[in-house]
């Protein structure tokens, strides 16, 4: 059955004036508009778009992207409000997302951003956003593990660091002092998993742990020599805000990762900096 917030991969089941009619398996059909079509569209062909209700309450395809589906958190900007609500810019040409007033907190302002997770109205259906986020990201059953690889949007800044989502499901968290690369409040960029406590916290690293973090930044100190024409001025004596300012690493992992480059016989160690063997 086709719901709408969801991306589907449907099958054309046939052509009509208004555009092309999609089928699922279950032969459920639903119009992408001629807007979206082309002339070479024909009976059989498979269709990526995503599903949302028109402005008369009926089910519609589209091959736009949308800024976010159902289950999905980020930073939407307003664009209208209205007595009972909010709308806000969903990335699709002609739909806006309405953010009802029940689900605002303090209210907003035309114009700027705010966090808000995107869900399916239990009884329209209809894809609604929301500022209130407990129901939907929360720490009471973690789904991610030490290591793992995650995605992760920056929500907010704070003095020892980032509050991220991650996931779109749990609230994690980078520390200020674990950060070697510039990080802005409503980026999305992948993360690991460092650490989980007792009391459910997930705290966050950009940077893969242990054996996996140095070869990663070993081959990134490679590929800094080689588009530096084989130099560095970095060695092990260079000042720790140098090294992070210029390779968004850690001391402690450039020169394990310099260590490691070493051991290769790639590099050799200058009394200014490093060079690469020829």
């Amino acid at each position: 059955m086709l719901k709408a917030g969801r991306t589907e991969t449907l099958t054309v089941s046939r052509i009509s004036e208004y555009g092309i009619y999609l089928a699922d398996e279950e032969q459920y059909e639903v119009l992408l508009p001629n807007r979206y079509t082309s002339l070479t569209d024909k009976v059989g062909d498979k269709k990526k778009v995503f599903i949302y209700h028109d402005s008369e309450d009926r089910l519609v395809a589209t091959t736009e992207t949308p800024l976010l589906r159902v289950g999905e958190v980020g930073f939407l900007r307003v664009v209208d409000k209205t007595p009972h609500g909010a709308f806000l810019d969903w990335g699709l040409h002609g739909k806006d997302l309405f953010l009802p007033n029940r689900n605002q907190q303090g209210g907003v302002l035309v114009g700027h951003e705010y966090l808000v997770c995107l869900y399916e109205d239990d009884i329209t259906g209809r894809c609604v956003a929301t500022e209130k986020l407990k129901a939907f990201v929360n720490n009471e059953l973690i789904r991610v593990k030490p290591r793992e690889q995650v995605s992760i949007l920056v929500a907010s800044e704070s003095p020892i660091g980032f509050r991220v989502v991650v996931n779109n499901r749990h609230w994690g968290m980078i520390y200020r002092n674990q950060i070697f690369q510039p990080v802005a409040v409503g980026d999305r960029l992948t993360a690991y998993v460092a650490r989980i406590t007792d009391d459910n916290r997930i705290d966050i690293s950009l940077q893969q742990s242990g054996l996996a973090q140095v070869r990663d930044s070993a081959e990134t100190l490679l590929r800094m020599l080689r588009e530096n024409g084989g130099v560095l001025p970095l060695n092990d004596d260079s000042d720790p805000e140098v090294i992070r300012q210029s390779t968004r690493m850690s001391k402690k992992v450039f020169k394990r990762s310099l260590g490691m480059l070493l051991k290769r016989g790639t590099v050799e160690v200058l009394d200014d900096g490093i060079r690469l063997k020829k």
